[in-house]
Formats: C-alpha cells, sequence, structure tokens
C-alpha cells in the first residue's frame, strides 16, 4: 500500500476493525466449544455480535470526533502604516501584524498563519495599510483578498538600478517619484557634483544617466526636489562598479590616419589588449608584429576593426577564417572611410548590410549630451589630466561637426546602435552565429577629442565595444537590490560554497534550496545594514542593505506591489471547498461518554446469566 494514504484515521480503523475480528471469532470459538447444555441462545449470540462492532464505532469517534463545516468569515488584517480600523470596513474578526502600530485595538498576532490558524473559519482578507509582508504571503494564498492601501509617502517610490556596471561604462538609473507634480531629480556622483537632472513627468517616472569612472563602490545620490527646487529627499544609489577584464581588441588598417590615431589611443587609454596592423603599401606593415589571420589566432580576441581598405587586402581565406571566427562569438566593427568598391559591397551585403550606396559624404551632428546642463556635462568631463587640467568653472567645449559615408543602413535585419541628433543612423550591427558584426560609417570622429569632448569620444567606442564584443562568460548572481536588515531576501544564480560576509566581519554559507532548480537560489537575512560580500570562490559582488528607516517610500512601495499582485488572483476556495478547508472536529466528551456507558452495559451483559440455555438436572 501507497505510504501516503496511510493516514491517522485508516490506521484507526483498520486496527479497530481487526479487533472486531479478534472478539467475533472468540465468541464464535466460545460457542462452538461450550457443552450443549451452556450454549448461548441465538438472540445473545447475536446482541454480542452486534455489540462488538458498535463500541468499536464510539470509541473511534470519541478519538476521532465527526468533523463540523466552518462557517467562513471575514478577517479584517492591519499592516504596517495604518493609524486606526476605518469605519466601513467589516469583518468577524480585527487582527494586527507586528508592523502595525501598537496603538490599534484588535487581536495581536506574529504573522497571519498563526491568525488563521486561531480562526479556522476564515475564507476572506481585508488588508488595510501598507500591505502584507512577505512572511505572510504564502498564507494569504487561495484566500479571496480585498486590499486597501494607505497612501504612499512623498519621494522615492520605485528604485531600478543597472544589474551590472563595469569600469568607464554608461549607466543609466531608473526611478519613480511620488508627489512632486513640477518637481525634478539629480543624480550627483560620489563627488556631490551633478552629472544629470529631469523633471518629474506626470507619472513620476524619471530616467537619470551617469558614468562609472573606476572600479569599486560608488556611492551616487539621487535627490528629489519639488516645484520650488527645495530638497525633498537625498537617497543613496548602492552601486558597484566592476573592474572589467581587458578586453582583447585587433585593428586592422589600409593606411596611417588621425581616426586611426585616437581610436588606438582610447583603446590603450580603456586598458585593452591592443595588437595593431598598418598596411602602408608594397608589402609592408606598421605596429605590432604581423600576425597570421587564422581560426586559432582570432580566437584570442574579443574585436576586431576593419576599414575598408584592409578589408579589401584581405585574401580568400583570411576572410573566410574571420567570417568564421565571428560566427564561434568574435565580434567586429566594419569602418566605411571611403567609397566602396564592387567587390566589398558584395560582400558587406552578404553578412546582412545595406550598401548600395556609400560614394558621397555628408555631415552628421550628434546630440549624445541628452539635454544635459553645463554643470552636468562639466562633472563628466572630469578634472582633466596633469598635462591638460580643466577649471571646474571652464566653459564646455562645443560638439563639432562630424562626416559620415552616406549609406542606406537600416534594415529588417538590422539594429541601430547610433543616430545623429536628425535620427539618422550611423551604426547598425546584426548577429552572425554567436558573434556580432558592426558596420560604422563616421570617418572623424577623432574631431571629438581635438576639441575637447574626449568623453563623447570615449562613448562612442565604449558603446561599440560593449555591444559588438565577444561575450564574456560567467555572468553576476541576481541579488535583490532592496534589501533590509531583518528582512528575507533572495540571491540566485549560486554556485555550491558561497558565502556572504557582514559589516562586522561575520561570515555565512548560503545552503542552495534544491527547490529553486537552475535558478540556484538562497535565502539570507542580513541582520546589520551597510555593504555585505556575496563570495564565490575567488570572486566577489559587494551588495548593500539599507537602513530599516531609509527611503520609506521604496518599502512601502514594494509592499503595496507584492500584495496587490496577490489580490489579483483568483481564490483557489469555492464554497464547498471552503466549507471542507474550514471544517474542525467537534467535541469528543459526548462520544467518549457514551462509549463509556455502552461499554459497561455490555460488560454486565456479557456476565449476566440472560439468554444461556439452562442445564438439564
Amino acid at each position: 500500500m501507497n505510504p501516503a494514504y496511510v493516514t491517522p484515521e485508516f490506521a484507526l480503523a483498520a486496527l479497530l476493525a481487526l479487533a472486531v475480528l479478534a472478539a467475533w471469532t472468540g465468541l464464535i470459538l466460545r460457542q462452538a466449544r461450550a457443552p450443549a447444555g451452556a450454549r448461548a441462545r441465538g438472540w445473545r449470540l447475536g446482541l454480542l455480535l452486534i455489540a462488538q462492532p458498535l463500541g468499536a464505532i464510539l470509541l473511534y469517534l470519541a478519538l476521532l470526533p465527526p468533523r463540523l463545516p466552518g462557517e467562513a468569515g471575514t478577517m479584517v488584517v492591519a499592516t504596517q502604516g495604518v493609524a486606526d480600523f476605518a469605519e466601513g470596513i467589516a469583518g468577524d474578526v480585527r487582527v494586527v501584524l507586528p508592523e502595525a502600530p501598537t496603538t490599534l485595538e484588535g487581536e495581536r498576532v506574529p504573522d497571519l498563519a498563526t491568525a488563521l490558524r486561531r480562526h479556522p473559519g476564515t475564507r476572506r482578507l481585508r488588508v488595510i495599510g501598507a500591505g502584507l509582508e512577505a512572511r505572510d504571503l504564502d498564507a494569504a494564498r487561495g484566500l479571496a483578498i480585498e486590499f486597501r492601501p494607505t497612501p504612499l509617502p512623498r519621494g522615492l517610490t520605485g528604485l531600478w538600478l543597472p544589474r551590472r556596471i563595469a569600469a568607464g561604462d554608461d549607466f543609466v538609473v531608473h526611478a519613480r517619484a511620488h508627489g512632486l507634480a513640477g518637481g525634478s531629480a539629480e543624480l550627483l556622483d560620489p563627488a556631490g557634483q551633478r552629472v544629470d537632472r529631469m523633471a518629474v513627468d506626470a507619472n513620476g517616472a524619471l530616467a537619470l544617466s551617469g558614468s562609472a569612472r573606476g572600479p569599486g563602490l560608488a556611492p551616487f545620490r539621487l535627490r528629489l526636489l519639488d516645484a520650488q527646487r527645495k530638497a525633498v529627499q537625498d537617497v543613496e544609489l548602492p552601486l558597484s562598479v566592476a573592474a572589467q577584464t581587458a578586453p582583447r581588441i585587433l585593428i586592422l588598417a589600409g593606411a596611417p590616419s588621425p581616426e586611426l590615431k585616437y581610436l588606438r589611443r582610447w583603446a590603450l587609454d580603456s586598458g585593452a589588449d591592443l595588437h595593431t596592423q598598418i598596411s602602408v603599401g608594397g608589402g609592408l606593415q606598421l605596429g605590432d608584429a604581423p600576425i597570421a589571420l587564422n581560426a586559432a589566432s582570432l580566437a584570442d580576441f574579443d574585436l576586431a576593426v576593419l576599414d575598408d581598405r584592409s578589408w579589401e587586402g584581405l585574401g580568400a581565406a583570411q576572410r573566410a577564417a574571420l567570417i568564421e571566427a565571428m560566427r564561434n562569438g568574435l565580434g567586429v566593427a566594419l569602418r566605411a572611410t571611403g567609397p566602396l568598391s564592387d567587390g566589398t559591397r558584395a560582400q558587406w551585403r552578404a553578412l546582412g548590410f545595406s550598401v548600395d550606396a556609400g560614394r558621397d559624404a555628408a555631415n552628421a551632428k550628434l546630440a549624445l549630451d541628452g539635454g544635459a546642463d553645463e554643470d552636468a556635462i562639466r562633472a563628466r568631463l572630469g578634472p582633466g589630466s596633469a598635462d591638460a587640467p580643466r577649471a571646474r568653472d571652464e566653459a564646455v567645449p562645443e560638439t563639432p561637426v562630424l562626416s559620415r559615408r552616406v549609406l542606406r543602413l537600416e534594415s529588417p535585419q538590422t539594429q541601430t546602435l547610433l543616430r545623429d541628433a536628425g535620427g539618422v543612423a550611423l551604426a547598425v550591427w546584426r548577429e552572425q552565429g554567436r558573434g556580432r558584426v558592426a558596420l560604422w560609417t563616421l570617418t572623424d570622429s577623432f574631431r571629438l577629442a581635438l576639441a575637447g569632448r574626449g568623453d563623447l569620444h570615449a562613448r562612442l567606442w565604449n558603446d561599440l565595444l560593449a555591444t559588438v564584443a565577444r561575450a564574456q562568460s560567467g555572468g553576476a548572481p541576481d541579488i535583490d537590490t532592496e534589501a533590509r536588515p531583518h528582512r528575507r531576501m533572495r540571491l540566485c544564480g549560486l554556485s555550491a560554497g558561497a558565502r556572504v560576509s557582514a559589516p562586522d566581519g561575520s561570515e555565512l554559507v548560503l545552503p542552495i534550496d534544491p527547490a529553486s532548480g537552475a535558478a540556484r537560489c538562497a535565502a539570507y537575512w542580513p541582520r546589520l545594514p551597510g555593504w555585505h560580500t556575496l563570495r564565490q570562490g575567488e570572486r566577489a559582488w559587494p551588495f548593500a542593505v539599507r537602513a530599516a528607516d531609509e527611503a520609506p517610500g521604496l518599502r512601502a512601495s514594494a509592499l503595496q506591489a507584492d500584495t496587490l499582485a496577490l489580490a489579483a488572483q483568483p481564490s483557489s476556495r469555492s464554497d464547498a471547498a471552503d466549507a471542507s478547508a474550514n471544517a474542525h472536529r467537534g467535541p469528543s466528551w459526548p462520544w467518549f461518554l457514551a462509549w463509556l456507558l455502552f461499554s459497561a452495559v455490555l460488560w454486565w451483559f456479557e456476565r449476566s446469566r440472560f439468554g444461556r440455555m439452562q442445564a438439564a438436572v
């Protein structure tokens, strides 16, 4: 028999049934073995046989009384942020969770599960306040829920940070503010300088961008201002900038040029492992030692940058090796620097690009500052270098007009990487197997660096590198960004032996939950606010835990969203199911008294002479 079906009720019934069979067997054997004159009459034997199962049934009901149908009721649940039970909120019972104010009158319970056990007839919840904590969500699942949230506090109510930021990358912080009509938001860098500002729209949505200069903890701040430009809230953004693995870049050029010079300078300044080969004609090359372009050598690079002249100088076997390496993950950027030959156009069309034009040049005006004011642009430019320092109040250089090759780049097979101020595509890319290939039409991006906008020049090529280069293995774990002390948080993408170090130096090994499957998640309850560190082998990922009273709008918004999502789910219990689930056993003492009285009468009857045959004299 399946052990899942062996319930306590079944086991007790089986035991009593065996006792009845044993009693029946004993009665019949005694009747058969007794002398003819001492045997019980038929009616006496019949009563004794019937009495055995009746006694067993009464004993069963005394031990396990019958279930009584539960009466479905409504429970009013007070959570965080409730000032008082409002009039008009009806319910059979009112319970107060630990987060609610202590001044509320009602039945105080440590959690919702305890309240439901105390009131088994509950089938409906009316939740008032900020919402249910994570510990209470499972207990409420399946019940009909009516949620009446309290208004969110004024200020920051939503924050979405980038999951991973590498040194030198630009990033965007998305947020949502409540009660700040006509207000604005500012993003401040670790030095306190404003790097971006935008007005709060009608929905409270915000999107602010910044730049990560070096690896380590980057305490950027988000400042919210009202319509009178008064500070409403100042929230720290727990950003951690990872040290990026040095990309391996191969640059092939058909001739020296200022564009190539500043491209190499950008690659070296970004810390790339650079290999350059520049053809000067007559079989001569400048730059690094020549390498053979084959599958083995190209597997050592993450990105290959070629202009049209160097492409035309490749042999058929070299182009085939380059395309095969691209399909195996290599990123390739093709630079159109002049009119394209018929052969090059045909070969680039085979890669998925529309290059029917390309004989003409046109101007291109970039709009990469995104409407940022001069203070924000100065902060992004930084203090300059020791050889060319930049004063803090120095005027922002004007962005120069650049040149591009006229190509019809956009097609259903490509995605746009860069546009000019007029919306014209300047660079596009598409996938090729496991790799990506981009077509770049700007011919003189170096003018940005000459004009004092080296930040824009670096941003252009950083975006190309981040989009096209070979994907790096070993992604970062998924860590909750809104963690609080003594509240459960989830970490996913873990390996065996993952551990967390707290700010006080204590360390805890995280057991992976088998139920999480391939996600490989674990739960963690931080004790202290501040920076914690997740460690897996030799790698480490810092993450922040906010203080319990910091940015209350974020916490209230998260509770509200979780409770609203739970309330939107249909109730899994029908009326019949509710009656069954809410049923409870009745009192056992009446059945025990009935069994005791019946047993006493049966004991007396078995020892009496009623129904026995009289022996012959």
